[in-house]
């Protein structure tokens, strides 16, 4: 009786695989993306690409979202501490660069 362990293998991938997708699917955040909360009152969730993280107008709001929160952050998630139109009209520039 032999152990096909090349099979055993390519079935424990396929598994693995279909578990980081399904999971990423569930909280509707893709690969090389991050949730973010905006708004001063009222916050609005935004899934945006991990890329955005690296440019400079980006890093200003990442900049006041620690001044005022710390680490600590009231939703959970990373919330930035800016008008919804503002956040929108930034994100629309990066994406056209």
């Amino acid at each position: 009786m032999g152990i096909r362990l090349p099979s055993l293998l390519l079935n424990a991938k396929r598994a693995v695989k279909m578990h980081t997708a399904s999971s990423s699917n569930r909280c509707g955040v893709p690969k090389g993306h991050i949730a973010v909360y905006v708004g001063d009152v009222e916050r609005k969730r935004f899934v945006v690409p991990i890329a955005y993280l690296n440019h400079p107008s980006f890093s200003a709001l990442l900049n006041s979202a620690e001044e005022e929160f710390g680490f600590k952050h009231p939703t959970g998630g990373l919330t930035i501490p800016c008008r919804e139109d503002v956040f929108i009209n930034l994100t629309s520039r990066l994406q056209s660069c």
